[in-house]
Formats: structure tokens, sequence, C-alpha cells
């Protein structure tokens, strides 16, 4: 009986376990609204979009890249940096995070091999894309794209990995835009979603217009891209939600700020000023967790 017990036990522990980071993504998408999602780059960066109320994040090659390099994103990143980044991110908040998985690291092994390692790190969602390898930002020149049937197969080993046990969704993005045109861009992303894809990704469509047709072309849920100063015009998010887009990515705002707040307090600093907008103390300690800290301390203190 006692066996019985602990069996039961058992059960309503794992009824009563939260859902995992792909399943509240999955919930998140069942709501058929637009969401709004913030890049990261670190768990810092991660915790603030968490408090300031979003409800998921996005940990962006780009940012990961300069943050953790000082390099550009022009594939130096390995595959294990990247994974430890994600650790430390999707550790750091419940949110679910979409992490950015650039070729696959390899060929189509090993974007099998990319698609569990981001699953086991704690991701919701992988985005796989068909450029050449090394990878270039979306938004910058030189880009190109591997040939759509390579870029097919590329696909399939991350639906494989997804399929056989790695609990993370499948985003597929095209760069064929820049190179190919609109029209190969659109059917590359209606050929993802026939192969299984959970959430394509169109980058760097060049007006509203086409974004407009991508929405309209391609079924199921859609990303846009919104990099301040880049090729795809900033819309509302109400606006984003009326074309058909279900997630805006806003992936390096809080990277672009940061750059800009550092140089400007080191630059205050040499003219011995005191830097501008900077928290005070307690604020400081606040946002990086010492009340937190201390009050789990105080659950263990002596009596």
């Amino acid at each position: 009986m006692a066996g019985a017990a602990a069996g039961a036990d058992d059960g309503n522990a794992a009824d009563m376990a939260a859902p995992s980071p792909a399943d509240q993504l999955r919930a998140l998408l069942a709501e058929d609204r637009l969401l709004q999602m913030p890049g990261c780059f670190d768990a810092m960066s991660a915790r603030l979009i968490e408090e300031a109320g979003f409800p998921l994040a996005f940990m962006s090659g780009f940012a990961a890249s300069a943050s953790h390099l000082a390099e550009p994103d022009t594939g130096l990143m390995s595959l294990g940096e990247m994974l430890d980044r994600g650790r430390e991110i999707c550790a750091a908040t419940p949110l679910p995070v979409i992490g950015d998985g650039d070729t696959g690291f390899g060929n189509a092994v090993s974007m099998r091999r990319t698609v569990q390692g981001y699953a086991h790190a704690g991701f919701a969602c992988i985005m796989v894309e068909d450029q050449v390898s090394p990878k270039r930002c979306g938004h910058t020149a030189g880009k190109s794209v591997v040939p759509r049937r390579e870029a097919e197969v590329r696909l399939q080993a991350a639906l494989d990995a997804r399929d056989e046990g790695a609990d993370i969704l499948i985003m597929a993005r095209t760069d064929a835009r820049g190179p190919h045109g609109l029209d190969e861009a659109i059917a590359r992303c209606q050929r993802f979603m026939e192969q299984g894809a959970d959430i394509t990704f169109l980058e760097a469509p060049t007006d509203e217009s086409e974004m407009a047709r991508y929405c309209a072309d391609v079924p199921g849920p859609k990303m846009a891209n919104l990099i301040e100063h880049g090729r795809t015009p900033i819309l509302s998010p109400a606006r984003l939600e009326e074309l058909g887009y279900t997630i805006a990515v806003y992936p390096l705002t809080q990277l672009s700020a940061a750059i800009r707040a550092m140089r400007e307090s080191l630059a205050a600093i040499a003219r011995g000023g005191e830097p501008p907008g900077i928290l005070r103390f307690d604020e400081l300690t606040e946002a990086v967790g010492f009340d937190r800290y201390h009050r789990l301390a105080s659950r263990y203190a002596d009596e």
C-alpha cells in the first residue's frame, strides 16, 4: 500500500508540474494576439524583460555575439558559447525564450544536435535559418542563402529532432528576400509550413505592402523583426496584428540602449563629471536581487 501511495503522490506531482517552456509558448500562440518580444543578451537583460511585463523573450545572436565577444554577428559564436548564454538566460526568468540557432552550426546532423542542445538548455523555441554559413545579420548587406532544397533538408533535420523528443518549437527563417526577391522568400516560408514548422520568419521585407503580402500568403504564426533604423518599417503593435503577425521581436533595442548609456557614462567620467541617468545604489542593489537574496537567507538563519 505504501508503494501505491507513493505512486499516487508521484502522479499528483506530475499533474501539478509547471508547463514546459515549449508548452508555455504554445499556449501564448493559441491566444491569437500579437506578442511583443524584446531581445536579451544575458541573464540581467532577460530579467528586465520579465520585470517589464512582456510575455516572452528572444536571445539574439547579434546581441549575444556583441556582449560576449565584442564581435559582429558573423558566425563567430560557437554552439557551446550560445548554449552557455542560453542556459544562463533561461535560468534567470520563467518566461519562454526563443533562441537564435543560426544555420545549425554545421550540416544537417549538426542541426539535429543544435536543436537538442537548445531544448536541454531550456529554450521554448529555436530559430533556424537558410543563410550560407557563416551567416550575417539579417539587416546587413552581402547575405546569401543556400538552395531551396538544402534549406528544406536543414529544416527537416530540426523538425526530426523536435518530433523525436526534443520539447521545443521550430521557427523557420528565410533571408531569401534580399538576394532572390519576395516571391522566393514567400515560397520558402510556404514550404517550411508544409514541412511542419511551428512559426515562420521572413526576414527584412522592405515596406508595409511586402509585410502584408507575406502575412496573406503564408499560413500559421509569423514573426516581424523590428530593428530600429533597419530595413523593415517599425509598425505599431496594432498594425502588425491587423496585418496578421503573431510575434513582434525587438532584438537589439536593449543592446543599443545599453551601449549608448555606457558610452555617455564613460564620457562623463572622463570629463570629471557625474554620469547621467544612473540608478541610485539602493536601486541598483534591488535590481540585481540583493533584497531577494536577503529574504531567502533570512529563512535559513539560526534562531
